[in-house]
């Protein structure tokens, strides 16, 4: 079973990222993203990554036009 998010500490770092800048915000959701990523990736089956990989090249390629 998943764990839950402390809700005082998911409160306390929206609080902390209204007063940064901007471009501090972003830097740190990027940041954030990244580790997410990689760690989401960690979790899948080799079956589960390449399903994903194929609808994603299916939908890059879905309104090209053919020559």
């Amino acid at each position: 079973m998943a764990k839950r998010k402390n809700a005082a500490a998911v409160a306390l770092a929206k609080r902390r990222l209204v007063v940064q800048s901007k471009e501090r915000r972003q830097e740190i959701s990027r940041s954030g993203g990244l580790v997410g990523g990689a760690a989401r990736a960690k979790k899948l089956t080799q079956a589960q990554r390449s399903e994903i990989a194929k609808k994603a090249a299916a939908a890059r390629w879905k309104d090209k036009k053919t020559a």
